[in-house]
């Protein structure tokens, strides 16, 4: 089995409520080993937008990670994502922050994330439950990542 950190986020309707559906969905694909706290989060990339929910996962699967890819994203039309502009508003997304401490490129996924180390609103979270880790390619913890990021505007929920 392979260990993977997964960013959840949410900015329309119950937000809350779509973050939970979210998780309960994962398993028995991806079992939850732990969980962030949940986050208001300022919008990034296009701004105009409602305000962010954000959580971040660790879990384990045994799924390889384009298939991880297939379940997660078949889990957000599931849940109701409709195809929106990029970085737009949506019910639900989930991404592959890290799988293992695999590096990959590939036309369809980028491993680690390629942008989570610009992300405090992925960073917050996730160094609530991996601090340690290392990003396999920038040889910085999570930690350290998160304390060259502006948090501005972020808030823990929960």
């Amino acid at each position: 089995m392979s260990t993977v950190y997964l960013a959840l986020g949410s900015n329309l309707g119950d937000r809350p409520a779509n973050l939970r559906a979210a998780v309960d969905a994962l398993p028995p694909y991806v079992r939850i080993l732990a969980r962030s706290p949940i986050y208001k989060t300022p919008p990034w990339g296009l701004t105009d937008q409602p305000a962010f929910l954000n959580m971040a996962l660790r879990g384990k699967t045994d799924l390889e990670p384009a298939s991880l890819l297939d379940h997660l994203k078949g889990l957000e039309a599931e849940l109701g994502r409709l195809p929106t502009v990029r970085w737009g508003p949506r019910l639900i997304d989930m991404d592959i922050l890290f799988y293992d401490d695999l590096v990959l490129v590939t036309p369809a996924l980028t491993l680690p994330h390629p942008h989570l180390h610009e992300r405090a609103f992925v960073l917050v979270p996730l160094a609530d439950i991996a601090p340690d880790f290392v990003h396999p390619l920038l040889n910085k913890t999570v930690a350290e990542l998160l304390a060259d990021c502006d948090t501005t505007g972020i808030r823990k929920l929960e």
